[in-house]
């Protein structure tokens, strides 16, 4: 129905925003990822997605179209509501939340506040044959960089570091260095912990 807003940026939350078109003000509800790419100008354009409920209508907004994709997929998901699937967005850039998905990352995605593992399983299920279809995305990379990132994360345990934390900065490393070898995750890991 509405499938974008260009106008002034009237008020900018973390979880939203009032836009301004020809007089007409929009509340639109954001991720953080969204928030973060929000111009300083007061010229915007979000893309949205309007939710109809019985008792609502709610304007969600988004930087991208590929963001606003990924929303879409992951409210079609049983017990995955709006709000969980803004809160996945806020924590994970719509590409995690996809890598997450295609390589089967339950501790990636039960990592989102509100998410347990059922519904990261689901998630999952339901969604890694649509998101390969769709974006032509293949697991071999993903595989790769996971038994890069297990071995650097093992080698950082013997060092004597916690498996917690070396986790948790592998991870983050992974993500950000798709295909990075496991001498680079151990180096960038080793200046992290």
């Amino acid at each position: 129905m509405i499938t974008h807003l260009q106008g002034r940026l009237v008020e900018k939350n973390p979880t939203e925003v009032v836009i301004e078109c020809n007089g007409v003000g929009y509340l639109v509800h954001i991720s953080l990822h969204t928030f973060s790419q929000l111009p300083t100008a007061e010229s915007v354009k979000l893309y949205t997605y309007l939710l109809v409920k019985e008792d609502s209508h709610t304007l969600y907004g988004f930087a991208g179209v590929e963001e606003r994709e990924v929303f879409k997929l992951l409210i079609s998901v049983s017990g995955v509501g709006a709000s969980t699937a803004r809160t996945m967005l806020s924590s994970l850039a719509p590409d995690q939340v996809k890598d997450a998905i295609v390589n089967e990352g339950v501790a990636t995605i039960q990592s989102v506040k509100g998410i347990g593992a059922k519904t990261a399983q689901r998630v999952i299920l339901d969604l890694k044959d649509k998101i390969l279809k769709v974006y032509g995305m293949s697991t071999i990379s993903g595989v790769s960089s996971n038994t890069n990132k297990n071995e650097a994360l093992s080698a950082l345990e013997t060092l004597g570091f916690a498996r917690k934390q070396a986790e948790k900065v592998c991870d983050k490393i992974a993500q950000e260095n798709s295909g990075a070898s496991v001498e680079t995750i151990i180096k960038l890991a080793l200046k992290n912990l």
